[in-house]
């Protein structure tokens, strides 16, 4: 690409374009050449006028990837978001606790004994992080005050819900420890975009939720479940799909089932209910899944073909990577940073 002058990269907030410049001009072969072409392939199919659909797994949250997230949601990159639960509520831990947190960039060198001692200390590890108990139960109170709001009501919500209008109505705003731009949710809840969380249950605040249920302090009606996750994402798709000539890309961070769940709306909405709807337009996968026996994760996404999932013409990428560096400069690339 040559050399970029001052002028074309000095803005008032530094250098445009650099990363993607950078990824343009170095990312040729290998991993990284997948990289550029999914990138490339994701920007051409949203100035062509599609949508993305996100599935998010991990702990991504905790990895901050808020900071690159927040911005694609506010630039309208992003069009939904399916993720897990533990992504959901720790995105909020993180707005509005992370200077309690600990870092243990030397996590590698812990023993067993170190890591109880940590849970002594009633901190919760994520790989590099340690969350501190404290704020699970700052962010349950808030929460489940909604909770009881609803059941004396009568109302059912789905479990994002709550999160979401908590943050609007400025529930958490005089905890924020983090510049609040920088939270993905934040960004969400003020777009109002469709947000799914399947298998919330297993999230730290689906696990309060169970035990509150086990307690006969709530009932398990008060939850909008799974099933009904997904009867709203097939009415949402095939809305979209009808208005979007370009179709809806699918963005995936890591396996399981927050991308499990969603993919699947296209072949329950062809097969179970005999709806014309157009297949995934884009797919990408960031994974460290090598491709293996019976793995989902570690599948190739020409398999999602035989699903009716993606079609032969779909654009397709896998990026064998760590998703806390990948997706990063892929959304910097999508943003022309």
């Amino acid at each position: 690409m040559g050399n970029l002058t001052d002028e074309k990269l000095r803005t008032s907030d530094g250098l445009k374009g650099a990363v993607s410049e950078f990824v343009r001009r170095n990312y040729r072969h290998f991993n990284s050449l997948a990289l550029k072409n999914a990138s490339e392939a994701f920007k051409n199919h949203i100035e062509k006028g599609g949508k993305m659909f996100l599935a998010m797994a991990g702990a991504m949250s905790t990895g901050e990837l808020g900071i690159s997230l927040a911005e694609m949601i506010r630039k309208g990159k992003i069009h939904a978001i399916s993720c897990t639960g533990a992504n959901l509520e720790e995105d909020v831990f993180n707005l509005v606790a992370h200077d309690e947190y600990v870092m243990l960039p030397h996590y590698r060198d812990l023993s067993p004994q170190d890591e109880k001692k940590l849970l002594d200390g009633k901190l919760n590890r994520v790989t590099d992080t340690c969350i501190p108990e404290s704020v699970m139960y700052k962010v349950q109170d808030v929460i489940v005050k909604r909770w009881k709001d609803a059941q004396n009501q009568g109302l059912r919500k789905f479990p994002h819900e709550f999160f979401i209008e908590a943050l609007l109505a400025g529930d958490f705003k005089k905890y924020y420890q983090i510049n609040p731009s920088d939270s993905w949710l934040l960004a969400a809840a003020e777009k109002n975009l469709p947000i799914f969380v399947p298998g919330w249950e297993d999230s730290t605040l689906g696990n309060m939720f169970a035990a509150q249920c086990f307690k006969k302090e709530f009932e398990p009606s008060v939850i909008k479940n799974g099933i009904e996750y997904m009867v709203s994402l097939a009415e949402w798709y095939e809305k979209e799909s009808v208005e979007i000539p370009q179709g809806i890309g699918f963005f995936q961070i890591g396996g399981g089932i927050a991308g499990d769940f969603p993919i699947c709306v296209v072949p329950m909405l062809t097969c179970d209910l005999r709806k014309r709807v157009k297949k995934w337009s884009y797919f990408c996968q960031i994974s460290d899944s090598i491709t293996s026996f019976g793995s989902y994760s570690g599948a190739l996404p020409n398999e999602k073909i035989t699903w009716g999932k993606l079609g032969v013409d779909s654009p397709k990428f896998v990026v064998e990577s760590d998703a806390s560096i990948v997706a990063p400069l892929i959304f910097s690339y999508v943003l022309e940073n």
